[in-house]
């Protein structure tokens, strides 16, 4: 028979653990026990220290005081699961049903017919035999066979609709029963005096097990510390302690970790520690933990975070990334920024002449035109990676030996292992210490061949359930301590903080298995869902048991509106009815007053400091926005090209204009229309394959290219017939006019053509453009405000017989080739250089260069964040 003893504990103070301990030896006394032999089961392993120094304060002997698993762990080496069997580590495990539902043949079409769907079916499989062997782990070992008997009855087959659910169910079952015995089982065979447990939380399934087979001759108890199940916040509310727990209702997620770390603050600062911040929310409190830490406060973290956010799996998952075939240099460069190697003058070569060369893709970089350690570099990194190109297959232990060998040649395995979440990574892998052989990790070892991309899944997946715990060497030092609410019962905390009370993250309990559900994981032995809130309902009444509690709580989460948890309702309900409401809860966060300080649009001086040599797009700058000439041209500012692999129309642009120029470079006397259209279609190919622009990732621009070359030739033959012919392209081009006073002016022509004209021949610049006819028309209305022809019109001015004209040419128009002229071009480029040559003389006398701050050069300016447009005071 197993004694229920009530243990009233209002509130959750320092004395709390020697009034249990008295509890215990009181009944102990009563009872006739030799404390010595008896047990003490509690929930936790953080209660241990707790129990154990409160009886050392006690006196009198002192009985065992363990947790089951603890106890477990004493009593003998852990079950270290076989080949196919259940480990209860996810990822391997996911391994392990792969394989074990290949030897159905329906499971192996399956696969072949919907890889995904089958991925999450084994993901299902796994969810449901944790649980069912969790579940059987908690009874008696001599009732065991019977429990998976029952079990086989109730999961027997069945034909039309959820068929498919229950054929899994029923391998989750088999797999589950076919476990070897868990290292618990040795807790029912072992003597003692007395069992006596102490319950928090509700009642745990394991612990009644052993109370209940004990036999009558081993006197068994159970301290209840929860509060009445029914009634969970009375004897809160009826002592008044409610009025020590304060609400928050915070405007937004920002908001709320903002005032979950001030009320945290606010306890420290008034002495009240160790502090227990209730992880409910993991997002939030991870804000609410970097919040803290830029404040230096010792933190203890007892529910750690996804080793896949760590430094250490991200430099794993980089180093797969950068070996893949179809990997691009961006993934590389992270890869290498990450390692020692990475961190000098050879990795910013690498980088800068990468984006340079627009060198997105690692299949397309050319190491010949690499140039000094920027080359030695790239073919070490390479060859540091070529462990995980060759062979394309592997079982998963060749894969691991060759990240392993990839890791080492490169320096990351040294400072992984140095690092305690890359000691965590190694051993998530496999990698460090290797599997004991035998084990069902040695075994997926060697399971079926798999490609880089499946391994890469894998591993992903490894450091996405994985948990990264901290080490716990500056627990004791710990001001705060981050906990599940569960682990925060009976613990003497000086404050509680809690956010995260909501109806998202406080009320709904974790869902039953997908291949179970409710009803049918009743029947199995599995808790029920009413079970699971009846255990966060007891550990919620307990966590508030603390000397001071404070909630919080969000209005909304992103734009959706946010309730308030059912819980937080029934103890407001609670109090009210008591006469005994919740705290109102004072913002702790300190308010700052900042002396304005407004931002005035700049206007720099650049007299010592002008370049020597200005481009057309110098020239445009100056003229749109000074300022904007400053931050580019004068102090030399750039934003870093990107590397990615989805070309943009600005790549397509570049193309074209070699395209054009290899064709007319080898084009003579005009031919047919189908044999030059042909030409050019080849031309566009071969540039295509020599810039390394994937099929696919072209296939749109091919689209395009492939109607734009027979309206193209139809326009050159129409040029052709008229007199036009080609001279010359891509011309850099240069001149130092004498009003400049020896500025250089320079550019690149993309086409030169000879017209006729009304005096001979004259010489025709043309510009090519994919942009909008209608944008091309409007630059040129107004000749003078038209800087780009004008420009290139006084590079040549003088240089060239007869006259000069200019136009652009449009080559993305759907009508087809449409040519834009700059009317009386050669006037604008002598005003141009005229007013250029003004506004140097200005600007070499001290005149400022003013941020305008107006026109649409704004909407794309690179320097907008340099002027501070958008915080001018009085704009």
């Amino acid at each position: 028979m197993i004694e229920r003893i009530p243990f009233e504990n209002a509130t959750c103070g320092p004395f709390l653990w020697g009034a249990l301990v008295g509890v215990v030896q009181a009944w102990a006394a009563n009872r006739g026990v030799a404390v010595r032999d008896a047990v003490l089961l509690l929930p936790f392993a953080q209660h241990l220290p707790l129990a154990r120094r409160a009886w050392s304060q006690a006196g009198g002997w002192m009985p065992r005081i363990e947790t089951t698993q603890t106890l477990a762990a004493t009593l003998g080496p852990g079950v270290i699961a076989g080949a196919g069997q259940i480990s209860f580590d996810a990822a391997n495990d996911r391994l392990s049903a792969a394989r074990l539902l290949a030897s159905h043949p329906w499971a192996t079409r399956w696969e072949r017919r919907d890889a995904r769907a089958f991925a999450q079916a084994v993901a299902q499989l796994v969810e449901a035999a944790h649980a069912l062997l969790r579940a059987a782990a908690c009874l008696p070992p001599q009732s065991r066979a019977a429990h998976w008997q029952a079990c086989r009855s109730r999961l027997a087959p069945m034909a039309g609709p959820g068929e498919l659910e229950r054929a899994l169910a029923r391998v989750a079952l088999e797999w589950a029963a076919s476990a070897e015995a868990p290292a618990t089982d040795a807790l029912f065979g072992m003597p003692a005096s007395a069992w006596i447990a102490v319950q928090a939380g509700g009642a745990d399934a394991l612990t009644h097990s052993l109370l209940a087979t004990a036999g009558e001759s081993t006197p068994c108890a159970v301290v209840d510390t929860d509060a009445v199940r029914d009634a969970p916040f009375d004897e809160l509310a009826a002592s008044g302690h409610t009025r020590r727990i304060a609400l928050a209702v915070c405007d937004g997620f920002e908001a709320e970790a903002q005032c979950a770390a001030a009320q945290v603050l606010s306890h420290l600062a008034q002495g009240q520690q160790p502090v227990a911040l209730i992880a409910q929310d993991r997002l939030l409190v991870r804000r609410v933990r970097a919040l803290l830490e830029r404040r230096q406060v010792p933190l203890q973290d007892e529910t750690g975070w996804k080793l896949s956010t760590t430094r250490a799996g991200a430099q794993v998952m980089n180093a797969l990334r950068a070996a893949d075939a179809r990997a691009d240099t961006d993934a590389l460069l992270d890869w290498l920024k990450g390692l020692p190697a990475g961190r000098g003058a050879a990795m910013a070569g690498l980088e800068s002449q990468l984006r340079r060369k627009a060198w997105s893709r690692v299949d397309s970089v050319d190491a010949d035109a690499l140039e000094g350690s920027a080359q030695a570099l790239w073919l070490a990194a390479r060859d540091w990676l070529s462990a995980l190109v060759a062979p394309p297959r592997k079982a998963l232990g060749g894969w691991g030996y060759a990240l392993g060998a990839a890791l080492r040649a490169s320096g990351a395995w040294p400072v992984l292992q140095a690092d305690d979440a890359g000691q965590q990574v190694l051993a998530a892998l496999g990698l460090a210490p290797l599997p004991v052989p035998g084990s069902a990790w040695d075994a997926n070892r060697r399971g079926p061949a798999m490609a880089l991309d499946e391994f890469s899944s894998w591993v992903d997946a490894v450091l996405e359930q994985a948990p990264y715990l901290p080490s716990a060497a500056g627990a004791i030092a710990a001001q705060v301590v981050i906990t599940p609410l569960a682990q925060a019962m009976l613990r003497p905390f000086a404050a509680v903080v809690m956010p995260g009370v909501d109806a998202t993250h406080l009320g709904p309990g974790a869902a039953p298995p997908a291949l179970l559900g409710e009803t049918l994981g009743l029947a199995l032995g599995l808790p029920g869902s009413a079970a699971r809130r009846d255990a966060q309902v007891l550990a919620f009444a307990q966590a508030l048991r603390a000397p001071r509690s404070s909630l919080l709580r969000r209005r909304t989460d992103a734009n959706d509106p946010l309730a308030a948890s059912p819980l937080l309702e029934r103890l407001a309900l609670c109090a009210q009815r008591a006469d005994a409401a919740l705290a109102a809860w004072a913002d702790p966060r300190l308010t700052r007053t900042l002396p304005a300080q407004p931002i005035v649009r700049p206007a720099p001086q650049a007299s010592l400091k002008l370049p020597e040599r200005i481009s057309a797009s110098a020239c445009e700058a100056l003229r749109a926005c000074p300022y904007r000439f400053f931050a580019l041209h004068v102090l030399g500012l750039r934003e870093p090209d990107e590397l990615d692999d989805e070309l943009e129309k600005r790549d397509y642009g570049t193309w074209l204009h070699r395209v054009l120029f290899e064709f007319h470079c080898s084009r003579g006397e005009p031919e047919a229309a189908p044999v030059e259209v042909a030409k050019l279609l080849a031309t566009g190919s071969a540039q295509q394959a020599a810039m390394g622009f994937a099929a696919a990732d072209f296939l749109p621009f091919a689209a395009a290219f492939k109607r734009f070359a027979p309206g193209y030739i139809v326009w050159l033959h129409g040029r052709d017939t008229a007199g036009a012919r080609w001279v010359d392209g891509e011309l850099n081009a240069s001149v130092r006019p004498s009003q400049m006073q020896g500025v250089e002016l320079h550019g690149r022509i993309d086409r030169i053509d000879s017209v006729p004209g009304r005096g001979g021949a004259a010489t025709q610049l043309i510009d090519y453009k994919t942009d909008s006819t209608q944008s091309l028309r409007s630059r040129v209305r107004q000749p003078l405000e038209d800087t780009q022809l004008a420009f290139y019109a006084a590079l040549l001015a003088g240089q060239t017989p007869g006259a000069i004209e200019a136009m652009y040419l449009g080559l993305d128009d759907a009508k087809g080739i449409v040519p834009v002229p700059h009317p009386h071009v050669a006037d604008s480029a002598r005003q141009l250089v005229a007013g250029l040559a003004a506004d140097f003389e200005q600007m070499q006398g001290g005149a400022g260069l003013p941020a305008l701050g107006e026109g649409s050069v704004c909407e794309h300016c690179e320097a907008r964040g340099l002027c501070r447009r958008d915080h001018w005071a009085g704009q």
